[in-house]
């Protein structure tokens, strides 16, 4: 599993979750990375399959359903075809792989396997399950005839969390952290800094590079004169992690397309209050007072980031554990794995 996106986090986490509601559950990963996967706690509880999709069924034994993870790889349609023939019910989880921005990139071969097997695989599945409501909509215009379940992912809220006056010095850091790829809008980000220029300020753009597209962001960030203010400072992890988190005052993510938004999740969870677009499907940051959602544009960012790095310290740091008080009231993992569970109950068996 990768160790960036919101999936090498939530799918291993949610396994936790269920087999702490004494669901039998085994993880699977078409990389083989399964018995590497990282888990936050109840590990050896976990059966953690290898082999192909077929072999890992097998090793499992009775499986009551498969809930297949993503979209269009290979991997998938092998799952698909497995529970078919052996009757199993299916869940996938569409991952925002149906969203308009994702099925626009690499169009052309979207297209063809939407016609050549990705529909039909849909339409074979007993449940579709979303992260949000926006997502479940544009599923539904699909006309796949299948029942979407939306269940949020569930957020760790760790005990510590960002103290007032960790920041005092300057300059104060807003940061990104995700994957460095087209989806997530770091060129439109750049250039709204340039035209912002805060005071005082720096940005931070943490994680791997995909698609080799750190080369296109450094370029605009050289081209923009930002190289003393922008850094980029690789994939974080563990306590490197968490210490980015709770030394930013800013969490930004200019993107594109969300189906949940791990990151900005995780942000607030450490009383961080965040900057995104309408890309993301978090209208509670502006209706709980946590952060501020924009038009996932060059304009739209910059007037984000204007409102944001004017506000004070003290004014971010009140904004941010309004953030926190949020997702621990609404994102707690016990009760995503019970709402899973009973969405699993209500597939029953397949046509």
């Amino acid at each position: 599993m990768p160790a960036y996106g919101g999936p090498a986090y939530s799918v291993p986490r949610l396994a936790v979750a269920l087999s702490n509601l004494g669901i039998d559950v085994g993880l699977w990963a078409p990389d083989q990375s399964a018995p590497s996967a990282s888990f936050p706690q109840g590990e050896s509880a976990i059966n953690r399959l290898t082999g192909s999709a077929a072999e890992a069924l097998n090793a499992f034994g009775n499986t009551d359903v498969i809930h297949d993870n993503g979209l269009w790889m290979r991997h998938n349609h092998q799952l698909s075809t497995e529970a078919s023939r052996r009757h199993i019910p299916r869940m996938v989880s569409t991952r925002g792989m149906l969203e308009p921005w994702a099925v626009n990139h690499k169009r052309f071969k979207k297209r063809l396997a939407w016609f050549m097997y990705q529909r039909r695989d849909l339409q074979c599945a007993t449940g579709l399950h979303t992260t949000a409501d926006s997502e479940g909509a544009h599923i539904e215009r699909l006309r796949l005839d299948v029942p979407v379940h939306v269940i949020p992912n569930g957020v760790d809220v760790p005990d510590q969390s960002r103290p007032l006056g960790a920041a005092l010095k300057t300059p104060r850091t807003a940061l990104f952290l995700g994957r460095v790829y087209p989806v997530k809008g770091l060129p439109m980000l750049v250039e709204a800094w340039a035209r912002v220029r805060p005071a005082d300020w720096r940005l931070i753009i943490a994680g791997p590079d995909e698609a080799g597209h750190r080369n296109v962001v450094e370029g605009a960030v050289s081209a923009a004169g930002l190289s003393e203010v922008v850094s980029f400072a690789g994939p974080l992890h563990g306590d490197e992690k968490r210490e980015a988190l709770l030394n930013a005052e800013l969490f930004v993510l200019p993107t594109h397309s969300e189906s949940f938004g791990m990151a900005i999740a995780e942000a607030l969870a450490h009383g961080l209050p965040v900057l995104t677009t309408t890309g993301a499907p978090w209208p509670q940051l502006s209706t709980a007072g946590c952060g501020w959602q924009v038009e996932p544009t060059v304009d739209g960012i910059a007037g984000g980031l204007l409102r944001a790095t004017s506000h004070d310290q003290a004014q971010l740091f009140a904004m941010g554990a309004l953030g926190r008080r949020l997702v621990s009231a609404e994102f707690g993992w016990d009760q995503v794995a019970r709402r899973m569970a009973a969405a699993y109950a209500a597939l029953g068996s397949p046509g």
